[in-house]
This record gives C-alpha cells, structure tokens and sequence, in this order.
C-alpha cells in the first residue's frame, strides 16, 4: 500500500469534511432526540440495568447509532466522486484499489469518530455525569473499529451503486434494521427469540454491547466475544470493500 497516497486522501476527506459545517449539526439531530426526548419520556424507572435511568441505558447505543449513520452515509461521496470526475483522475493514479479502499475508509472513519467524541462530551456532562475520562477514551477507542467496519458496508454499497436515489433507497433499507436490532432501545435478555438471533449477525449489537459493558458494566455478551466479532466483522467487510473497489469502474 501506498501511504503517501492514502494520507493525501485522509487529508481530502478531512477538509471536505470540515467544510461542512452544518453536516455535523445535522447528524447528530436524532441522537439527540432519541436521547432527550424518547429517554426522558420513557421515566426513570424502565431502565434493565439496576441503578440507571432508562436515558442512561440506551446512551452506549445512541453512541452506535452516530457511528452507524455518519459512517455508512459516507458510501454517498464514492458515487458523488464520480459525478464530479474525481474518482477517474483517482483510478487512473499508479495505486492499487486497495490503497484507494482503505484511504477512503479512513477518511469515512473521520467523520464518525468526531461526532462520537461531541456526543461523548455531551453524555458526560448531562446523561452520565459519573462517567470517568477512562470510559470516555475506552467507547472512544471501541469506535475506530466499529466506524472503519461500517465505512467499509457504505463504501462497499456506494461502489456498486450508480445512482444517489438507489444508495439512499439501499441506506433506507439497512440502516434502522442494524439499528432497531442491535438491542440499542432494549435489553438482549428479554427480547423475543427471533430478534435474539437476528441480533448475531448484526455487528451493530456488538458495538452496542461493548460500550454497555464499559459505560454500565453489564452486557449481554463477554468482552471479547465482542473485541472477537468486530473483529471478524472489520475482516469480512475489508475483503467485501476491497473487492468492490477491484471491480470498481469511472460511471456517471
């Protein structure tokens, strides 16, 4: 791999990224609805965790949720590349698409991790206010992974769509799925068998749980069930954006 390659499109990625302000604003809307709306209406007395409101319960999972849509909206920008013939100039460099697929990851990551540090800052002063610095830089540690394996499933649905409308469709269609049966809203244990095992191939669940375990200290899975599973999940989802980024073709 070339590094100089992927830091120049890290570095592209950033400024983009950065120039849209409002970008950042906008994402983080629903979060914070989720949060301060749903959490405070539910009370504080349906929580599954002993000793924790029901606000303070699905906090890891809102976190998810940021990383979930800030980093699979990113497969947008491989089919906004193309429009603007940036992707052309990119494929006819002297890199391999594997270079071109991990500095696009990387610079997809950017955006997820920055809004997970903004609502982690948020959490700390009004939804867990006894939340230590250690927590906050482990969930922010656990979000590199989780955000480069979920850049990975948009870029890799960006690259074999060639329209906005059909990615958005695609997105539609994914997002809340991986999002509802994560168990971000609700406790694994209880839930109905089936949602149990949809839940396992979902590797939002695990992101979700990892930052339960270290935000709450208790989660439906061990910690290295999770660490394993993302893992597998970051493995799968590079050989699958790799390989669609080998196929990938200059379409407007």
């Amino acid at each position: 791999m070339n590094l100089n390659a992927i830091y120049a499109l890290l570095l592209r990625e950033a400024k983009i990224f950065f120039r849209e302000k409002e970008r950042i604003i906008s994402i983080l809307i629903s979060p914070l609805l989720f949060l301060f709306v749903m959490g405070r209406g539910m009370g504080s007395g349906t929580s599954p965790v002993e000793g924790y409101t029901y606000q303070q319960f699905i906090f890891p999972g809102i976190l998810a949720m940021v990383i979930l849509f800030t980093s699979i909206t990113y497969g947008l920008y491989i089919i906004w590349d193309k429009r603007l013939d940036f992707l052309k100039e990119v494929l006819a460099a002297p890199i391999s698409r594997t270079t071109l697929f991990i500095g696009k990851s990387l610079g997809g990551m950017l955006g997820a991790i920055i809004e997970t540090l903004i609502l982690l800052i948020i959490g700390a002063f009004f939804i867990l206010p006894l939340m230590s610095a250690g927590q906050v830089a482990l969930c922010l540690a656990v979000s590199f992974p989780v955000s480069y394996m979920i850049t990975n499933i948009g870029l890799t649905i960006g690259a074999r769509m060639k329209s906005m409308e059909g990615f958005g469709l695609v997105m539609s269609f994914l997002t809340w799925p991986l999002f509802f049966f994560s168990g971000a809203l609700f406790d694994l244990a209880t839930a109905a068998p089936y949602i149990k095992i949809i839940s396992l191939f979902d590797p939002v669940t695990y992101a979700v749980d990892i930052m339960r375990v270290i935000m709450l200290g208790r989660g439906a899975f061990t910690v290295w069930a999770d660490l394993a599973a993302i893992a597998a999940f970051c493995l799968a989802t590079t050989i699958l954006g790799v390989t669609s980024f080998g196929k990938l073709q200059q379409e407007k």
